[in-house]
């Protein structure tokens, strides 16, 4: 039989069986997409399916929505970015900007890749960059960039450079005045240069402490956007730090005492989170309640349960108080209320900001109340899980 001819019954490897559509070809009523998908309900339908298995291996959000914005489907990266209960909404519910509407509406009318980038307003701000894409007759691609870290390293590195420039040019002119009088010989005496000595030494230590506070500061804003996921036992680490603070208290003839007025004591007292971060925060706020306390006081740390998977820590000293116009900028950068006082007591003022970047990590909320002349009260508001 010559190669070129087929046995009866058979069907030639080019052709195709009556009732289906060759590979590269489209049934009649149907548009061809760039995807090489059909435009059918059917195959749409088909193509949820396998893209729910396809975008959860994605770590990019993914929305799948028809041609009047409605979402279709979802991948779990979308789910955390945006919230849950996203299907059933339609583009505008979500995203409330007009630009992103125009983008969505272009891509399907104009049958263009669309592309915009798009800051999403929530307890810690992300940045996004957001891609559409028609895939045919009945469903546009819709994909989410996050850009939040490599924004956060950009600010950090601007940030980095201009506190650094600014706040150690202080210190190293001190440095470098003393420097150069102990090398021209015109110190004799022996006090006189133990003196400019200590002074030195305290501030290359004020430099160090500062670098160190900038430092973590930085890695807390640049990681601000990712809930850590270890489990912290709340109670337990507040009580090791009073432990650890309790010699500080003592030399200042002040005590540290917990005052737990939870209804319920076997409520949940763990959350996620990472417990250095989280120790850093009630030191942070402890030894600001001692230092700034009155001497023979007591600093006392409140605790309450507002709802069952929430949990608050009021870190309470007695003292001078705060005049209002100050509260709202305590957690700035360098902002303080007595300059002079701060840095004599060895601040650098960048506590109360590291302390704040990492209750946002958290999810949790910090405020700040105060009294003039009798007390401040700094409190600290974590979400719990089930142990």
């Amino acid at each position: 039989m010559p190669p070129s001819t087929t046995p009866a019954g058979t069907t030639p490897a080019s052709t195709t069986p009556a009732g289906t559509t060759p590979v590269g070809t489209t049934p009649a009523g149907t548009v061809p997409s760039s995807s090489g998908m059909s435009g059918t309900g059917a195959d749409s339908a088909a193509y949820l399916v396998d893209s729910n298995r396809l975008t959860e291996m994605l770590v990019d959000g993914v929305i799948l929505a028809n041609h009047q914005g409605a979402i279709m489907h979802v991948n779990s990266a979308a789910v955390r970015f945006l919230g849950d209960k996203l299907v059933g909404q339609t583009i505008g519910d979500v995203f409330h900007q007009d630009d992103v509407i125009d983008a969505f509406t272009k891509a399907v009318e104009q049958n263009i890749e669309e592309e915009m980038n798009f800051h999403l307003e929530s307890e810690v701000d992300r940045e996004f960059h957001l891609k559409f894409r028609r895939l045919n007759d009945d469903l546009v691609a819709m994909l989410l960039l996050d850009m939040t870290l490599q924004r956060n390293l950009e600010k950090v590195r601007r940030d980095f450079v201009a506190n650094v420039s600014h706040e150690l040019r202080s210190p190293l002119t001190s440095l470098a005045g003393f420097i150069e009088t102990l090398l021209g010989g015109d110190v004799e005496d022996e006090a006189t240069r133990q003196r400019f000595l200590t002074i030195m030494d305290e501030e290359a230590g004020r430099m160090s402490r500062l670098i160190d506070d900038l430092l973590s500061l930085s890695r807390v804003e640049v990681m601000e956007h990712i809930i850590p996921d270890q489990q912290v036992d709340l109670l337990n680490l507040v009580g090791s730090v009073m432990d650890t603070l309790s010699g500080m208290a003592e030399q200042r003839g002040m005590s540290i005492v917990i005052d737990d007025q939870r209804d319920d004591r076997t409520a949940p007292q763990s959350m996620l989170g990472n417990p250095d971060e989280i120790t850093g925060v009630f030191v942070n706020l402890l030894e600001n309640a001692i230092k700034y306390g009155r001497r023979e006081t007591q600093v006392t740390v409140r605790i309450t349960a507002p709802k069952p998977d929430t949990m608050l820590f009021d870190v309470i000293n007695l003292g001078e108080g705060i005049e209002s116009h100050h509260l709202s900028r305590l957690t700035e950068r360098f902002y303080r209320v007595d300059k002079a006082r701060s840095r004599q007591i060895g601040g650098t003022g960048l506590g109360l900001a590291i302390v704040k970047h990492v209750v946002n990590r958290h999810r949790g909320q910090l405020s700040v109340k105060s009294t003039l002349g009798v007390s401040t009260t700094f409190t600290v508001k974590f979400p719990t899980i089930s142990a």
